[in-house]
Formats: structure tokens, C-alpha cells, sequence
């Protein structure tokens, strides 16, 4: 879409956001985020709620000017290869070709290409010159018009009008007159056969999404995906895709503003089953399974109130006393489910102290690596353990974490692209100048400052690589019911790498613990993957 010339000024919207021509590309979601970003601040949104621009909308709006490019460039190839060169002339014919000059003149300097604005080409300079591909650019600014009186025309823009709203073209009585002209012009050539709707002009079926959908957007949009989807043909598959992903933005975003959905809903066996033909697999090992009675014990707690209790320092596994295990033993269990012996991030011990939690230790669910943790005493102070515990008949459990591991583990730092991750921040207004929370000299990594001062979710943390200097932007772990955990990074089961390397890890911990529990097993099936992340 076109930016006026001021509207640029003020909302600071650099020049990489547009196309040579000019036109804001909002059909790019990454610059739709950037300027309703933009706009908000400027707007002071948080104060004035009513005043704010959705990036869903925008990119909304964006992939609709871009379908009717798409109807416009069809034609062209289709029924009339000179379009705008013969709509030029009968302007000129029918307003005057100097009237026509200045008008376009005007629309030039109100809306200005990329050289234009930088000041290579004057005005009239452009006018004279051509594309790289030989369109002469007095059509092609034609076409620019005609797509602003457009987007003008719609009622669903009202939020954003400010960027594009026509209104100094006004003053020059030819604009009116130009619209009449290409008006009369389009009735005159052949039709469009539009399925259900008969056929029309050009003009008419460009209107038609507004026209059958004023005031929304999504409206419109689903008005394309029903009826244009033959004329788009397999020509634009792209956008029909780009359709879809723009509703489900506007879907998201309604749900974040909470306006209506309701409560989530609470999905059963049968309704997760979904007919699909899934099944339980469980084991048939059924000697001991059913008999298994649990004590669950955070690891690091349970040793110091064993510390407490027997008034001697207890910090490591092979130190439990064989009369603690005895206790245990006598009171009928058969497994202990130790959580958290995993050596565990540095960098989630490192965001509870920073967030004012001194004698706090990491998660036991942010992981550096599947090594039992060195301050429990090791591999040899669990095997201690664990013989002596299975000498009376108790089983050890363990965790397993499928799903993510801590933001400075170590597949974050040798594997990164195992890990959901974007090469740009998902929302334009995040920064990253906060502690690097890497212990590893080969990488940075910098959760968003948002999160420090608790105004944020903030969904994805900064990686900076400094032996290759790539930076990425990787996805914290998330299963879906809440906000994101933000001491670790999301893996993606869509490489096949990342699933070997997880059914490689699965198989270590099994050779040490008979009984694993899984966290957020479900983070592991097909359809919560797509759901969570892929719902495209």
C-alpha cells in the first residue's frame, strides 16, 4: 500500500520497509509488525487503546491490494496486454494530457517512489524514466492511483487511513475527473467472468471484496478465498496461502485481545483421537509396572533435609544414609523419583537471582545436558545410590525433558539449528541488551528486556554466534497451556535430528533409570506440534 509523505516522517518508517515504486509492502507480516509497532508508539496505544493499529490488519489489507495486483496483472497477460498505456491515453483524451501530467505530478511527490524520496530523481525526472523492466513509469503510476483510490474506497482501512487517505489529491479537480475517466474506460472493455457473481468490469471486480464485506477485512478476505480461487488459478498459489495465514493473524490477535472466545476447550481421549486411528502403545512388561508405589523427592530439597534431619552434611547421592533408604523401603514403596539430577543451566540459576531470588537454583526442568549433575557427586555418587537403594528392592526414577532444554544447554550451543528460531525478532518492539547468560565463550545469548521488568512474555531469546556471527532468534519452550518458559529454547521435531538425537537421549536415560517420567509428554505428539507451531 502507498504511504503519504508526512505519514512516513512521522511514524519513522525507513526506506527498506518499501518497494521501488513506493508502496509499503504490508503483505510481508515482519513489515506489518514493524509499522503498526511504529504506529502505536507514536499513537501512545498503551494510553489510548482506541487509537491502535493491529499488524494483522495491516497485513490483512496488504495481502488483499496485492490479490487485486495479482486480478489486474492477470488481465493484462489475458485480455488486454497495453492496460494502463490505453487507459493513459484515454485520460488524456477525455481530462487533457496536462491536467493528467500534473495530477500524476502530484501523486509522485505525495507518494514517492524509493528514488523520488532519496532525491536521485526529481519528479518529473521519474515520470520521463522507466522501470527495469520497460514499463514506463507514467503508467505504472497510473496503476499506483488507481490501487490508492482503492484502498481509499474501503471502508475496513479506517484505522490506518491516515498512511494512505488521498486527501491531498483532492484539491486538483482532475482527480475526480481521472476516476470518472477510468471509470468509463474500464465499462468499455470485456468483462470478467466472475463464477457466482456473473460477469463485470475490472473495476467491478476489484471492488467486489469490499463491496461484499465492508467493514472487515477478514471479510474480504474469505470473499477471495470463495470465489477468486479459479481466476488466481494455480498461477498465485502463494497467495492463497498467504490468505490463509492472514486470517488466522487476525484469529490470533482477536484471541489476545480477548474478545469473545471463551475459555479453551477441554479436549478427552476420544476427542484428541480425532478419529485418526491412533492407539496406546503401552509396555507388556506387567511383572512390576502395576506394583510400582512412587516417592517423589526434589533431589537438592530432600538432601538438605536429610542434612537437617541426621545433622550432617548431605550434598551429594552416594551421602544418603542406608537408614533413610531402609525408612523408605519399610513404608512400602518401590520406586524414588528423583527430580532434578540432570546437570542443570546456568543461566535459569542465573535469571532467578537476577530476578531477585538469591538462594534459588535452576530449573530442574532447563538442562544443560544429560549428565548426572556434577554438585550431586556424579556418575559414581548415583550409581552409589542406586545399587544400594535396588539392594532393598527401590527402583530409581528420572525426568526426561522432550520437549526443550535450557537456553545455554548444550545442543543450544553446538546444534542451534535443532531449535525453532527466526533470523529477525517476531515482534518489532523487542531488544536484547540485557546480561549474557552464557557460561560458553562461542555464543551470547540475551533474553528480551521486556521480560526483566515483567511487561513481556517474551517469546524468544537472542543467540549470537561468534564464530560465525550469525545471530538468531530461538523460541522458548512452550507447551501451550500457559506463557512461555523463558530459561529454555523450544526444539523442532520437524528435523529429522533433532528426533534421533531425542530418541538417543531417551534410550541413555532408560539404560540408567527403569521408571522415566516424561515432562509435558504430549509436547512429543503430531497433532499438539502442529497445533502449537505449524497450524498452517
Amino acid at each position: 500500500m502507498h504511504v503519504f509523505r508526512p505519514a512516513r516522517s512521522r511514524y519513522r518508517l525507513f526506506t527498506k520497509l518499501f518497494k521501488p515504486r513506493g508502496t509499503l509492502d504490508a503483505a510481508d507480516l515482519k513489515v506489518s509488525a514493524t509499522v503498526a509497532h511504529h504506529m502505536n508508539e507514536v499513537r501512545d496505544a498503551a494510553r489510548f487503546p482506541e487509537s491502535a493499529v493491529s499488524a494483522g490488519e495491516l497485513y490483512a489489507a496488504g495481502i488483499i491490494e496485492e490479490v487485486l495486483r495479482a486480478v489486474v496483472g492477470l488481465y493484462e497477460e489475458e485480455n488486454e496486454p497495453q492496460l494502463f498505456d490505453k487507459a493513459l491515453h484515454h485520460l488524456n483524451d477525455n481530462v487533457g494530457g496536462e491536467e493528467v501530467d500534473g495530477l500524476l505530478g502530484d501523486f509522485t511527490g505525495a507518494f514517492p517512489p524509493v528514488a523520488v524520496l532519496e532525491e536521485l530523481l526529481s519528479v518529473v525526472q521519474y515520470l520521463d524514466s522507466a522501470d527495469e523492466d520497460g514499463t514506463p513509469h507514467r503508467e505504472g503510476s497510473l496503476e499506483e492511483l488507481l490501487m490508492l483510490r482503492l484502498g481509499n474506497e474501503n471502508p475496513a482501512n479506517v484505522r490506518f487511513r491516515e498512511l494512505f487517505d488521498d486527501a491531498p489529491l483532492e484539491a486538483r479537480e482532475s482527480y475526480d475527473e481521472a476516476i470518472e475517466a477510468l471509470e468509463s474506460f474500464f465499462e468499455d472493455l470485456d468483462p470478467v467472468e466472475a463464477g457466482s457473481e456473473g460477469s463485470m468490469n475490472l473495476l467491478e471486480l476489484l471492488r467486489a471484496p469490499a463491496a461484499a464485506s465492508p467493514t472487515s477485512l477478514e471479510g474480504q478476505l474469505r470473499y477471495v478465498k470463495e470465489n477468486w480461487t479459479d481466476l488466481l488459478s494455480d498461477r498465485f498459489p502463494g497467495l492463497l496461502d498467504r490468505i490463509l495465514r492472514a486470517t488466522d493473524v487476525l484469529v490470533e490477535e482477536r484471541k489476545d485481545g480477548g474478545l469473545g472466545f471463551g475459555p479453551p476447550p477441554i479436549l478427552d481421549a476420544a476427542a484428541l483421537a480425532g478419529g485418526g486411528g491412533e492407539y496406546e502403545r503401552f509396555s507388556q512388561d506387567s511383572s512390576w509396572m502395576p506394583q510400582v508405589v512412587l516417592l517423589a523427592k526434589s533431589t537438592y530439597v530432600w538432601l538438605h533435609q536429610l542434612s537437617r534431619d541426621y545433622e550432617r552434611e548431605i550434598v551429594r547421592l552416594d551421602q544418603v544414609p542406608d537408614q533413610e533408604l531402609d525408612r523408605i523401603a519399610a513404608a512400602g514403596f518401590t520406586g524414588l523419583w528423583l527430580i532434578g539430577l540432570w546437570e542443570r543451566s546456568t543461566a535459569s540459576r542465573t535469571i532467578k537471582h537476577m530476578r531477585g531470588d538469591p538462594d534459588a537454583v535452576a530449573s530442574a526442568y532447563a538442562l544443560y545436558d544429560y549428565m548426572i549433575a556434577h554438585d550431586l557427586g556424579g556418575e559414581e555418587a548415583y550409581e552409589n545410590l542406586r545399587n544400594r537403594a535396588w539392594e532393598r528392592g527401590i527402583r530409581l526414577a528420572s525426568d526426561m525433558v522432550p520437549n526443550h532444554v535450557g537456553i545455554d544447554g548444550r545442543w543450544v550451543v553446538e546444534h542451534p539449528h535443532w531449535f525453532l528460531s527466526l533470523d529477525h525478532p517476531p515482534y518489532p518492539g523487542y531488544s536484547f541488551t540485557g546480561a549474557d547468560l552464557s557460561h560458553d565463550d562461542r555464543v551470547t545469548v540475551q533474553i528480551e528486556d521486556h521480560y526483566w521488568d515483567g511487561t513481556d512474555a517474551a517469546v524468544v531469546f537472542k543467540r549470537y554466534d561468534h564464530q560465525t556471527g550469525e545471530t538468531r532468534y530461538i523460541y522458548h519452550g512452550n507447551d501451550g497451556t500457559a506463557m512461555p518458559w523463558n530459561d529454555t529454547a523450544q526444539l523442532n521435531y520437524l528435523e529429522a535430528e533433532v528426533r534421533e538425537g531425542v530418541i538417543q537421549t531417551i534410550l541413555h536415560v532408560a539404560r540408567k533409570f527403569p521408571i522415566i517420567r516424561f515432562d509435558a509428554a504430549m509436547t512429543l505428539a503430531k497433532r499438539h506440534i502442529r497445533r502449537l507451531w505449524f497450524p498452517a
